[in-house]
């Protein structure tokens, strides 16, 4: 036994500190940004911000509204091949388990219509298992130019590992950070999303990969320090879920709309997807109904608009530039709750 004597930090434990600045408008600021990969010869270029492959987010409806940003949604793993958007842009993600069904709908899939395979997610919560190396070893032989991203893990060695030998161009980082995800609860494992972040980041960036930070995101402040901690892209389930866009039915009480949201290890998505939980596992997921939200434009907006005026703050005149830009200040208090959170 071994105990490591740093405090690892979450998003709420600190706040950016502000310095001056010669920006003027967050009209001022590009979101946008331009990857080349280690192992995939494709360029991408976008806001580096994805939609979670959640059932209750990853769609085809998610997808269409974000690649009016030019942002990227990651489909759910159990969405059939022939829901697949028509476009063959590089806005959308497919992603896959490690089963050998999963390989076989990805091979089913590239060999009808390649270029819709141009990105790939290898899903799996725990990353730290051997056969996620060798089964992205073996999309990368099917795939050869895919963009390649595999997860979940927190730690530096793991990141290495993916990209070094995994072939792996972006490593997924976060394990227990969401907000209906209860791993930490079950299991005791994972690391606070921030100390997480800067860790991870640091090792890809030596290995000329990147890093998506999931988990963790409340508010757009949130998106921010995930971006000045180092991560490349950011993905977001809970706060775009309850949406127009998200999965699921709106289901009416009363004088009010409501969506369920839930995560996908919970005992909700196993009986929806594999018709139940088995004996030897449990349940590291919530099931929480959340008020219906609106068409999710109006809350792209509002991310996007914090995320430039944290550049500002901090004279960051691009995405690129803002861990270069950022101090983070520990923090015993974020806001103010007199009123409750707007």
């Amino acid at each position: 036994m071994k105990i490591e004597q740093d405090i690892k930090l979450d998003f709420s434990d600190v706040l950016i500190k502000p310095q001056r600045s010669m920006l003027e408008s967050r009209n001022d600021i590009n979101l946008e940004r331009e990857f080349k990969f280690p192992h995939s010869t494709q360029i991408w270029k976008g806001i580096p911000i994805i939609a979670s492959n959640m059932d209750t987010v990853g769609t085809v409806n998610m997808y269409n509204s974000l690649n009016k940003y030019n942002m990227l949604t990651c489909f759910h793993k159990f969405l059939d091949i022939n829901d697949y958007p028509e476009n063959t842009d590089n806005n959308y993600m497919i992603s896959i388990g490690i089963r050998e069904t999963d390989y076989k709908k990805l091979e089913t899939l590239y060999n009808t219509n390649p270029d819709k395979c141009k990105i790939i997610t290898i899903d799996i919560a725990n990353g730290y298992i051997k056969k996620l190396v060798d089964f992205c070893l073996k999309v990368r032989k099917l795939i050869p130019n895919c963009i390649l991203i595999a997860g979940s893990v927190v730690t530096k060695e793991m990141v290495e590992e993916l990209i070094v030998h995994g072939t792996v161009d972006i490593v997924r980082v976060g394990i227990g950070s969401g907000s209906v995800c209860t791993t930490r609860l079950q299991t005791g494992c994972g690391m606070p999303q921030l100390s997480a972040v800067i860790e991870c980041s640091d090792a890809a960036h030596n290995l000329n990969g990147y890093i998506i930070s999931d988990g963790g995101i409340t508010c757009p402040g949130d998106a921010s320090k995930a971006f000045g901690a180092g991560a490349d892209f950011v993905m977001i389930g809970s706060m775009l879920a309850g949406h127009t866009e998200s999965g699921g039915e709106i289901i009416q009480e009363g004088d009010k709309k409501y969506k369920i949201f839930y995560g996908m290890s919970s005992s909700t998505a196993m009986n929806k997807h594999y018709g139940g939980i088995s004996n030897y596992r449990s349940s590291e997921g919530k099931t929480v109904k959340l008020e219906y939200r609106g068409d999710v434009s109006n809350t792209i907006d509002d991310l996007l608009g914090g995320i430039r005026s944290t550049c500002t703050y901090v004279n960051a005149k691009n995405l690129k530039d803002l861990p270069d830009c950022t101090t983070f200040m520990r923090v015993n208090n974020q806001v103010n709750n007199i009123y409750g959170r707007l």
